[in-house]
């Protein structure tokens, strides 16, 4: 085997599947999905993956044959025998043959054993699909952390020559990511080995970076050969080097993401016209109001495609919600907010935690639905007006929250750039933060800043001195809670340990807070573009909709009534009521709003506050249109 598989730690159904399929692993067939499973860094060896993936083929073939089988033998007759026919009239060869009449249960198993064969075939191919989109997403985010990973590995450069200590560093920050992944892969593998060059070479061969990460790594591993100076000299070169290649990487995001915001105008503006060109249309074409059968019953064409359209926008925006979502720097992306686990912990922290406050509002958002319906309100209205009720809250902790974090982000650089001044005076750095926790005032900072300059003085001997400053440090990071304090106050932690300069780690930290700052307020501006975007769009089509509701529909209506008391008019009488029609509008245009609301919250600050966007979006379409009574 190529990636053997201790099998007594496998499960009893592992190692079912691994005594079937494992032997699969060595075929030829699998040769690209071997590269791809090295590159992916799933932690699940191959052999034993690939085994679940024929396992779940197999599984999923079964299942297919067994509906198909069925589904054939329910299927009236003359369906069946009108698909015959016209597959004997159309395929070459057949359609020159004089076939022999088959019986329901052969033409049943026919073509159950054609889906398994199918649904097999497209299930493995999946597998091997989705480790090559694994393996670049993990490129990608490499791509996104390794220039600040190399920032950090040149400061660590100053003080320490020992490259182990220096790759343990970054592989200890989490703020690096797959870097970060990849640099523990490389010690992993040299602790194997026993050589820190080997372990190197390994991960550069495996990596999917074979651009960035692979180069790097070979050089980085020729530079320290060298001795310290040439490998400063190489890291410092390198991370301006990669910090130019991520802003033109950048800069193409930017652009595609201004595609992706003019095409999700188009495309929900599109369907709400096309609403009301059909509503138009069924007028002059009977056929629009002609019923259709489907699962649910008869519905009409014209009923269906409304039904369709509001199904698209959304489907529309929660692709466009995601595009926004991956095109957003990994470094410079909002918190991911971790939800407490117990219940108190959950409830305290409801109006200070997006992730809690997600959670403890599901509870009033149900009440609400059940009062909205027990008011007699439409099953449409209850189902928005009580995401809306849950979304708003939700959003608003989240807001309120970023807003602090914000703050806190500000007042951090003004906190570096004092200590960074004291420490330079040749104070020592507890000393130094205790004067800025003293005679600074850090607004929101304040009270970690506080604790951070406690922490720091409970030194008490000189071999504890750098135990109780890096606990101290990580303790403020943590208490701070930012993407920002991560990347760069909790980089001192190991910069200390690895014994730089207190002075030159400052002064390096205050370019790298700087930059990192000003990157973070101009990503945010960009992107409040396509929020407004979002916003512009969902009332555009408010607009549309409610003008035509106001003076349209009555129109095409005495319209009808007119082709029904003349029946020589080519119209059809029943095709506009303005009851049922303001109605479907009115669901389009809350799907369009939905939608929009997702993308614009998307773009400003992520999915919590998607949910704000789109629920005070809901409740604005809501109110207008009781408001006008066209609803």
């Amino acid at each position: 085997m190529t990636e053997g598989a201790d099998t007594t730690r496998l499960g009893p159904l592992d190692r079912g599947l691994y005594a079937l399929f494992s032997r699969r692993a060595d075929a030829d067939a699998h040769e690209r999905d071997r590269h791809s499973y090295r590159a992916s860094g799933l932690s699940t060896s191959f052999d034993v993956y690939l085994a679940r993936v024929y396992g779940l083929a197999w599984a999923s073939a079964l299942l297919a044959l067994a509906c198909t089988f069925t589904a054939v033998l329910l299927v009236p007759g003359g369906v069946v025998g009108r698909i015959v026919d016209f597959l004997s009239a159309g395929l070459p060869l057949l359609n020159r043959l004089t076939l022999p009449t088959v019986s329901r249960p052969y033409v049943a198993l026919f073509a159950a054993i054609a889906v398994g064969i199918f649904v097999r075939s497209l299930v493995v191919r999946a597998g091997g699909f989705y480790l090559r989109r694994a393996a670049a997403a993990r490129r990608d985010e490499i791509g996104r952390t390794l220039p600040g990973a190399v920032r950090y590995l040149r400061v660590l450069a100053t003080g320490t020559s020992d490259q182990r200590t220096m790759l343990r560093r970054v592989a200890a920050q989490d703020a690096y990511g797959a870097t970060a992944d990849s640099f523990r892969a490389a010690l992993n593998k040299a602790t194997l080995t026993g050589s820190l060059d080997e372990g190197l070479s390994m991960v550069a061969r495996d990596t999917p970076s074979r651009d960035l990460l692979s180069p790097f790594l070979l050089k980085f591993r020729e530079h320290a050969a060298q001795g310290s100076d040439s490998l400063e000299g190489y890291l410092k070169m390198e991370g301006r080097l990669l910090s130019q290649k991520q802003s033109r990487v950048r800069e193409r995001a930017s652009g595609f993401l201004e595609l992706v915001a003019e095409l999700f105008v188009v495309l929900l503006v599109f369907p709400a016209l096309g609403v009301l060109i059909l509503t138009v249309g069924s007028v002059l074409a009977p056929e629009l109001s002609e019923p259709v059968a489907t699962p649910i019953g008869s519905i009409p064409v014209r009923a269906l495609l409304v039904y369709a359209s509001a199904l698209f926008v959304l489907t529309v925006g929660i692709g466009a919600s995601s595009v926004v979502a991956s095109l957003r720097p990994s470094d410079l992306a909002t918190p991911s907010y971790e939800r407490p686990t117990r219940v108190r912990a959950l409830l305290t922290t409801a109006t200070v935690n997006p992730a809690s406050a997600a959670w403890v509002f599901l509870a009033p958002a149900a009440a609400l639905a059940a009062l909205l319906w027990t008011l007699s309100y439409s099953p449409l209205n209850v189902a928005l007006l009580s995401y809306a009720g849950y979304g708003i809250p939700v959003g608003i902790v989240a807001v309120r929250r970023a807003g602090r974090d914000d703050a806190k982000d500000r007042e951090i650089r003004d906190f570096v750039h004092a200590v960074s001044g004291h420490v330079s005076l040749g104070r020592p750095f507890p000393d130094a933060v205790d004067r800025v926790a003293r005679e600074v005032d850090l607004g929101p900072l304040q009270a970690d800043v506080e604790d951070l300059a406690f922490n720091l003085q409970l030194t008490t001997g000189a071999d504890e001195e750098v135990d109780v400053r890096a606990a101290a440090l990580d303790r403020f990071v943590e208490r701070v809670g930012t993407p920002l304090a991560s990347q760069t106050v909790g980089l001192v932690v190991g910069a200390l340990e690895a014994g730089n300069d207190t002075e030159e780690v400052f002064e390096t930290l205050e370019t790298e807070i700087g930059r990192l700052y000003h990157e973070r307020k101009a990503l945010r501006s960009r992107l409040l573009v396509y929020a407004a975007v979002g916003w512009t769009t969902a009332l555009l089509v408010v607009g549309i909709v409610v003008a035509v509701n106001a003076s349209v529909l009555d129109g095409f209506a005495q319209l009808s009534t007119v082709a029904d008391a003349n029946a020589g008019v080519g119209l059809n009488p029943g095709a506009v009521d303005p009851a049922r029609d303001r109605e479907r509008f009115y669901l389009v245009t809350q799907a369009t709003v939905l939608a929009c609301g997702w993308f614009a919250g998307t773009a400003s600050r992520g999915r919590y506050e998607a949910l704000l966007h789109s629920g005070l979006l809901v409740g604005l379409t809501y109110v207008v249109f009781t408001g006008l009574g066209l609803v």
